[in-house]
C-alpha cells in the first residue's frame, strides 16, 4: 500500500494510513492499495462491504458506479494487448471528499502514466485525479484498437494471397475477443455517461464537460469495435471465397488435363483393339507416327488452354 498526500500535483509519501482519515489543509490523499490492504482500509473509511466484496471477487466486475454514504465506488476496465491476446484488468476506485483509493489486482500502466500528468495539470482534488485516470484508461482502448486494425489488415492480405486453416482459427479467436470486449464497452460507455451528466455531490460540476469529452471517446471506441466485428465477418467471407476460388482453380486444371488426355485415350483405345486388318499396324513407322500425333494434340491443347488462362 502506497499513501501519498497530493498537493498541486506534487507527492508526499506517508506511512500511517490513519492520518488520511482527516482532510488535509490543502490537496487530497491518494492511496494505491491491493485487495489485501482493504482489510485495514475498510474500517478507517467505512467502505461499504459490498464494494469490498466486489474488489475481492475473482471475476472481473462490469463497469459501474455505486453511491454509498460518504464515498462512491467506481469500476472501470483497463485494457492490455500482449502477444496478440487481449487482457482486461479491473480498476476499482473509492472516491471520497478528500481521498481516492485505487485498488488493483495487477499493476496497471495507467497508474504509472498518470503521475506526471498530475504534476503537469497541478491536480489538487480527488475528482480531478479520477478524471485523468479514467481518461487514460479510455485512451488506451484507442491504442489497442489501432493494433487490432493492423492485425485485421494483415490477416486480410494473407487470406487474399494464400488462405490457410490457421487463418480461420485466427479469425474465430479475434471475433471472440472483439465480441467479449463489446460486452464490456457498453457498460463502460454508460458509466462514463453517468459521470458526465448526473449530478454527483463528490464530483465538481465543472468536471462534467471534461467527462463528457471522455464519454464521446468511449462512444467512438464502442463504434470502432462494432466496425471491427463487421470487418471480421467480411474476413470470414473472404476466406471462404478464397478457398472456393482456389478449389475452382484446381478443378479447372484437372479439367484441362482430363480434356488433354481424352483424345490421347481415344487414339490408344483405337489402336489397342487388336483387329488384324488395320493398315497402320503394317506401316514401318506407324508407332512413331501415332506417338508424334498424340504429342502434337497434347501440346496444341496445352497452349490453347494456357492462352485461355486455364493454367
Amino acid at each position: 500500500m502506497k499513501i501519498r498526500l497530493v498537493q498541486q500535483g506534487k507527492f508526499q509519501q506517508l506511512d500511517d494510513p490513519s492520518i488520511t482519515i482527516s482532510p488535509p489543509e490543502h490537496g487530497f490523499y491518494w492511496i494505491d492499495a491491493s485487495v489485501e490492504d482493504l482489510i485495514e482500509l475498510q474500517p478507517l473509511f467505512n467502505l461499504h462491504e459490498l464494494a469490498v466484496e466486489d474488489c475481492q471477487s475473482e471475476d472481473n466486475q462490469r463497469p459501474k458506479l455505486e453511491i454509498y454514504e460518504g464515498h462512491y465506488f467506481i469500476v472501470v476496465n483497463s485494457i492490455r494487448f500482449d502477444d496478440e491476446e487481449i487482457f482486461l484488468r479491473s480498476l476499482n476506485i473509492f472516491l471520497g471528499s478528500h481521498y481516492i483509493i485505487t485498488v488493483t489486482k495487477q499493476k496497471l500502466s495507467e497508474i504509472r502514466t498518470v503521475k506526471p500528468l498530475l504534476l503537469e495539470e497541478e491536480v489538487d482534488a480527488p475528482d480531478q485525479f479520477m478524471y485523468h485516470l479514467i481518461d487514460l484508461v479510455v485512451k488506451n482502448y484507442f491504442l489497442v484498437g489501432d493494433r487490432i486494425e493492423v492485425r485485421i489488415e494483415a490477416l486480410d492480405d494473407a487470406i487474399l494471397i494464400e488462405p490457410k486453416k490457421s487463418h480461420m482459427n485466427e479469425i474465430i479467436s479475434l471475433r471472440g475477443e472483439i465480441m467479449w470486449l463489446k460486452k464490456v464497452l457498453g457498460p463502460q460507455k454508460d458509466l462514463i455517461g453517468m459521470l458526465s451528466k448526473r449530478e454527483l455531490r463528490l464530483i465538481d460540476d465543472g468536471l462534467q464537460k471534461y467527462f463528457n469529452d471522455v464519454h464521446e471517446d468511449a462512444i467512438k471506441i464502442y463504434e470502432t469495435f462494432e466496425t471491427f466485428r463487421e470487418l471480421i465477418g467480411h474476413l470470414r467471407e473472404a476466406y471462404q471465397l478464397s478457398l472456393a476460388s482456389r478449389a475452382n482453380d484446381i478443378m479447372r486444371i484437372f479439367t484441362a488435363l482430363t480434356t488433354i488426355f481424352m483424345p490421347l485415350t481415344i487414339i490408344t483405345g483405337i489402336y489397342g483393339t487388336n483387329f488384324p486388318n488395320m493398315p497402320e499396324l503394317e506401316t514401318r513407322y506407324g508407332y512413331f507416327g501415332m506417338l508424334g500425333g498424340m504429342l502434337v494434340v497434347a501440346v496444341s491443347m496445352f497452349f490453347y488452354f494456357r492462352k485461355k488462362n486455364w493454367f
